[in-house]
């Protein structure tokens, strides 16, 4: 992994840093194809929690909104969005959870980061904002993250307003799980930790596949699918059923 992310495994835990905090870890694709890759090699530890260096969590893609140089034909502009796809992909297909740690600015696409986490911790210091449309970008790859997170009103009104919006207004939105004093965001984050240490595996993944699948069936779908995860998950070694 490059210096600009950096990966660090303790115990069964993999911790990802956005490590650009002179520049309020702005993320360039090259960032955002590295942390796609840093979210999948992490499948074998417990949980990631993931976070900015320094004051921010994510300021929004670099050069976003810079013309390429010659014209782009509409395939050659689809193929550029790849990256940042692929990269919310991998949140999604990651077999365990991504905590997300917010302090500071999340904007453009750390806004979205942070929506994609399955949990985020904010400090009540932190900001979110969708900026896309003020500058003339089309935002639908930001909505596109957000779709199954943030319900339709919430989501309409960050993307044509482009407000920026507080920890409290972005929890009411479903962005982040919940918020704390900027002095107790790291105690919480080790509270948060210790649950998960203490879950057996069975149940990290678990848990992680029913959310990823369920909660877009109907609902004797859904049922009928917790029956038969309870079922397989509940055999495994360590389960008590």
């Amino acid at each position: 992994m490059s210096d600009e992310i950096l990966v660090e495994k303790i115990d069964r835990t993999t911790r990802i840093t956005l490590n650009r905090p002179d520049s309020g870890n702005a993320m360039t694709d090259a960032m955002a194809a590295t942390l796609g890759r840093a979210i999948a090699d992490a499948s074998e530890s417990h949980f990631i929690v993931l976070r900015g260096a320094g004051d921010d969590f994510c300021t929004g893609r670099e050069g976003m909104g810079n013309r390429p140089p010659e014209p782009l034909s509409a395939y050659e502009r689809r193929g550029q969005a790849d990256v940042i796809f692929d990269c919310h992909a991998a949140f999604r297909r990651s077999p365990i959870p991504v905590v997300g740690v917010v302090q500071g600015r999340a904007r453009g696409f750390g806004c979205t980061l942070a929506a994609l986490c399955d949990i985020t911790l904010a400090s009540e210091a932190a900001t979110f904002q969708l900026p896309e449309t003020g500058h003339g970008i089309m935002p639908t790859i930001a909505m596109s993250s957000m779709a199954d997170r943030v319900p339709r009103k919430a989501l309409m009104y960050l993307t044509y307003s482009t407000r920026v919006i507080d920890a409290r207004r972005a929890l009411s939105m479903g962005i982040v799980s919940d918020v704390f004093a900027a002095d107790a965001l790291e105690s919480a984050l080790d509270e948060l930790g210790a649950a998960l240490e203490k879950a057996p595996r069975p149940a990290i993944l678990g848990i992680k596949e029913y959310a990823r699948s369920a909660l877009s069936m109907d609902i004797s779908s859904a049922v009928d699918f917790a029956r038969n995860l309870h079922a397989a998950a509940n055999s495994a070694p360590g389960m008590r059923g």
